[in-house]
């Protein structure tokens, strides 16, 4: 099989910056603010991000849905019928029910298209630590890998893709039952940043508790000494909520501590920013342990 017979489609929840997903096919999930519907293109088309960050610090509150059987049909159908096969990798199946959609989608259309082929594949990560498996997929399928070869090597590097991440406002974590209202009162008050990452199983955990802010900041980066392989060598994946200077700071501490070259930054889509608040910061690199 040639490399242009086959297509990776994933879902925006990848908060991959629109110019590194130019050869993808990428599902927007939803958002509602105000009683309008907003679909989360990379590109902010509907709705942009330092828009989507103001209205949420002036107190709007969005609701966030999943791409739906429909829309997975609807994107994986013509791809079928062109006679080239699909690689799709979804967010996190513990935090989504994109994933289950997507299943259900290729098995049905594996029915109607027998003699062509649809893998999907949980990827576990979420924002663009989803965006950094994605991106190592897309360079391995230009490098000749194989559509079944891909497969594989998404699944054996889904778990070693690591998340830790900081957030500025507790009550966002609060709603979707990340912590408790009492936490996120003393917390706030304190000024209490929690550390979190996302563990084999594609789940949000808090993992430790830091004074101020510029301390999660840096916590990131240990966490970052601690588990990743080959640091100052790798790509490195820094995604935030309307605070760039924020992620630079994270990006120049790695680059000070490992001499890591290749930092992309982008920001926290939508959908993801719905349930971090503004303000959040996100650290994303291949380590071992996740």
């Amino acid at each position: 099989m040639s490399v242009a017979d086959y297509v990776i489609m994933t879902d925006s929840c990848c908060d991959l910056a629109a110019d590194m997903a130019q050869n993808l096919e990428i599902l927007p999930l939803r958002l509602e603010m105000k009683g309008k519907s907003y679909r989360n293109f990379l590109d902010g088309r509907e709705i942009g991000f330092p828009e989507f960050y103001n209205r949420v610090r002036a107190g709007e509150m969005p609701v966030t849905s999943a791409v739906n059987v429909g829309e997975f049909d609807a994107a994986m159908r013509p791809v079928l019928e062109s006679g080239r096969d699909i690689l799709c990798l979804c967010f996190s199946s513990a935090l989504s029910t994109t994933y289950q959609s997507a299943v259900i989608a290729a098995k049905e259309l594996g029915e109607a298209f027998p003699e062509r082929k649809v893998f999907v594949v949980d990827s576990l990560c979420a924002s663009m630590g989803q965006g950094l498996l994605v991106w190592l997929c897309s360079r391995e399928k230009e490098r000749g890998k194989s559509l079944e070869a891909l497969r594989d090597y998404a699944e054996q590097t889904k778990g070693r893709i690591c998340h830790w991440f900081t957030v500025d406002d507790l009550n966002h974590l609060k709603r979707g039952g990340r912590v408790s209202t009492t936490a996120a009162l003393f917390g706030t008050m304190l000024s209490v940043k929690p550390v979190l990452h996302v563990d084999d199983q594609g789940r949000l955990i808090p993992m430790e508790k830091c004074r101020g802010r510029r301390a999660s900041l840096v916590a990131l980066v240990n966490h970052m000494e601690k588990a990743a392989v080959d640091p100052g060598n790798q790509t490195v994946f820094l995604s935030h909520g309307d605070c760039l200077e924020d992620a630079e700071f994270v990006a120049e501490e790695i680059r000070r501590r490992f001499g890591t070259r290749d930092i992309r930054i982008s920001y926290v889509g939508p959908v993801i920013g719905s349930h971090t608040g503004a303000g959040v910061v996100a650290l994303f690199f291949l380590g071992s342990p996740r």
